[in-house]
């Protein structure tokens, strides 16, 4: 579990660089800001509450998954495909950076149906949540790489909305381990009953 942490602080922090490419390329100083506040929140901040998190309710490591490792990497390797495949007909090459846009989009759009998978296949709530931030870093990479960036108003909007919700997320994580003794969401289908 702590290697899938910090994977994610490592991917934020490479689209923080990216978002500082950007901000090169089109001289945009509102994208500098951007690419720092990912860097500071998505790659250091979220990462250390995470692991803060797993420290207090003692989770190692994910315990049976809905879809085992072998037939989960063959999955998200075929919804990688469906993503280059959807994005094709989108963005029509006419340049450089037209190339580099449209891969950016078929890959932000594989970043978010593997985050959406790894919502969906996983039982611990800790992993879900790695899933959500993952298709939130999906989206970051579209919005920064396809449309070269949003105001700064929105931008900080969208980073104090992740903080809180990793925030209250962690909490849920915290209060069903207190409450079921463990983290597995299953365990929550028997308040249906």
């Amino acid at each position: 579990m702590s290697t899938l942490v910090r994977l994610f602080a490592l991917q934020s922090t490479s689209l923080g660089a990216l978002a500082i490419t950007v901000a090169f390329e089109t001289d945009a100083a509102h994208i500098y800001a951007v690419a720092v506040l990912t860097i500071g929140i998505k790659g250091a901040v979220i990462p250390w509450m995470l692991m803060y998190v797993m420290r207090q309710i003692k989770i190692e490591r994910e315990i049976e998954p809905i879809v085992g490792i072998p037939m989960a990497l063959l999955l998200c390797g075929g919804l990688t495909v469906v993503a280059f495949y959807l994005t094709q007909p989108i963005i029509f090459v006419g340049g450089a950076i037209d190339t580099i846009t449209k891969n950016c989009l078929a890959i932000s759009l594989a970043v978010v149906f593997i985050g959406f998978f790894t919502m969906i296949s996983r039982k611990k709530a800790i992993t879900q949540i790695m899933g959500l931030l993952t298709m939130e870093n999906g989206l970051f990479l579209a919005a920064i790489s396809v449309t070269y960036g949003m105001p700064l108003i929105v931008e900080l909007g969208i980073f104090f909305d992740i903080l809180m919700a990793v925030l209250i997320m962690g909490l849920f994580a915290f209060r069903i381990n207190r409450t079921f003794a463990s983290v597995d969401t299953t365990i929550l289908r028997r308040l249906r009953d």
